[in-house]
């Protein structure tokens, strides 16, 4: 069985609803019961490595997001998430290193801390169902919206665009480093 976390029923609940998809689309994409399906989601039953991966892959998110935080202290449990707690996102391959800033992925939002990889850039612009809005900690960050508006933001610059494509690049020779906010959360 794979260690999972106490969150991982209420994440994976949040990440179906925020695609709109019902138990019955879920697990008909994953060839796994309602019934079993409900059972994970209620943290009554554990799916093993291989579940995950087919979940994940049919969300659409890295399996990396459902395997929960380290351990914390419980009082902060869905309160404070610690720097050396924070759950890994994205793939360092691809020039993007992403941590999961809030508690869990039930909220109508989700914050991400971003870094850009100096010479890192997006292959192709992404259009989501979403609204994000950013803030650049450090660094420089070339980010293209909708294909016609192109930007170089700085520290302490900010942005939004909602629902339109998007691509980021960094030619730069130092990482950038964003806090990002999506609505609804995608991981």
């Amino acid at each position: 069985m794979a260690t999972s976390g106490p969150t991982l029923g209420r994440d994976l609940r949040a990440l179906r609803k925020s695609r709109g998809w019902t138990l019955a689309s879920l697990s008909s994409c994953i060839g796994r019961s309602v019934g079993w399906l409900s059972q994970v989601e209620r943290d009554l039953s554990r799916p093993s490595i291989d579940e995950l991966r087919e979940i994940a892959d049919a969300l659409s998110v890295p399996v990396s997001i459902l395997f929960g935080q380290p351990a914390s202290n419980p009082e902060e449990t869905g309160y404070v998430v610690r720097r050396d707690a924070r759950r890994k996102l994205g793939r360092r391959d691809a020039g993007l290193v992403e941590e999961l800033l809030s508690p869990d992925l039930t909220d109508d939002f989700e914050v991400v801390h971003s870094v850009f990889e100096a010479g890192a850039a997006m292959d192709r612009a992404v259009v989501r169902k979403t609204t994000e809005v950013g803030y650049i900690v450090s660094g420089k960050l070339d980010l293209e919206i909708a294909g016609r508006h192109s930007f170089t933001l700085h520290s302490g610059d900010s942005f939004r665009f909602r629902g339109e494509s998007y691509r980021w690049s960094n030619p730069y020779a130092r990482a950038a480093t964003a806090i990002w906010v999506v609505a609804p959360p995608v991981y």
